[in-house]
């Protein structure tokens, strides 16, 4: 059985695929418009298009990361701490962190 966080993260990842499948047929639509039609077809249209999907994918992205971030505080981490250190294990001797 699953949680319904994780139906929920499985939900925004397919709803953020689906935006992003939307723009690259609405960008190649327009693309062959451009080159059938000319001027004679809605560009701006097409544009506004592509930037209300474009806001949708960061409206999810948004929606993403706070679920993301509820989940780690759920387990006790903060998101702060998942930054990435520069040295692998905290080890700075270039031994990958091995003790000797």
């Amino acid at each position: 059985m699953t949680t319904p966080e994780a139906e929920t993260r499985r939900a925004l990842a397919r709803l953020r695929r689906a935006i992003e499948k939307a723009r690259r047929e609405v960008r190649g639509l327009r693309e062959l418009l451009d080159r059938s039609e000319a001027d004679s077809y809605p560009g701006d249209d097409y544009t506004e298009m592509d930037e209300h999907l474009s806001a949708l994918t960061e409206l999810v992205g948004r929606e993403q990361a706070r679920q993301q971030a509820k989940i780690l505080r759920g387990g006790g981490i903060t998101p702060n701490r998942l930054q990435r250190s520069t040295t692998p294990f905290g080890g700075g001797s270039g031994d990958g962190g091995r003790r000797s």
